[in-house]
């Protein structure tokens, strides 16, 4: 046995379905998507994926889900490793840094988004709720509210830039943009 099958027989089942699904979306588009080639690419039947998943609308949900848990767990880890660790920006400079980082890879996304949005355009709930509350937490930050919301658009500008292909920034822009808009999340009202 290879070291790869090794590392998915350790993998919750519900997560390899997740990965596959999220696999396909990406390289094939959402049209391609089918309940039987995620099940043969995540090695289960399609009886399992059905018990996880019992349509693949609620697939794409779960791959949506999925998605905006490890972005929200990632800006947690963020804060907590916060070297100011100050009270006032944390939040809103640990949702910087998260969107930052992965704008390198939203074009990965795109995909995904569009293939929510093909299936069930409410299947975007959980992520515009997750939006809300972030939100939240950036106008309750300590900031300026308007200055963290201009950054969090600002960032949120550059992941669909990039995601979309929309003209993004070369890395050294980016990276100068990216230090911009942390020092707009240090500055107390």
């Amino acid at each position: 046995m290879d070291s790869q099958a090794r590392d998915q027989e350790n993998i919750p089942k519900r997560k390899l379905i997740l990965m596959a699904a999220s696999s396909v979306m990406k390289e094939l588009g959402g049209e391609q998507l089918t309940l039987e080639l995620v099940a043969k690419r995540a090695g289960v039947s399609k009886g399992g994926l059905l018990y996880h998943f019992p349509s693949k609308e609620a697939l794409v949900l779960g791959v949506v889900e999925e998605m905006t848990n490890v972005f929200e767990a990632d800006i947690a880890r963020r804060i907590e490793q916060d070297k100011d660790k100050e009270d006032c920006g944390r939040w809103s400079r640990a949702y910087i840094e998260s969107t930052f980082d992965d704008a390198g890879v939203g074009n990965e996304m795109g995909p995904v988004l569009s293939s929510a949005l093909f299936f069930n355009p409410e299947s975007l709930q959980s992520m515009r709720s997750a939006y809300e509350k972030w939100q939240h937490n950036i106008e309750n930050d300590g900031l300026d509210p308007v200055q963290s919301t201009i950054a969090r658009l600002a960032a949120d500008g550059l992941w669909f830039a990039e995601m979309f292909g929309l003209a993004p920034p070369d890395q050294d822009l980016k990276q100068k943009i990216r230090n911009q808009l942390l020092l707009y999340a240090k500055e107390v009202r």
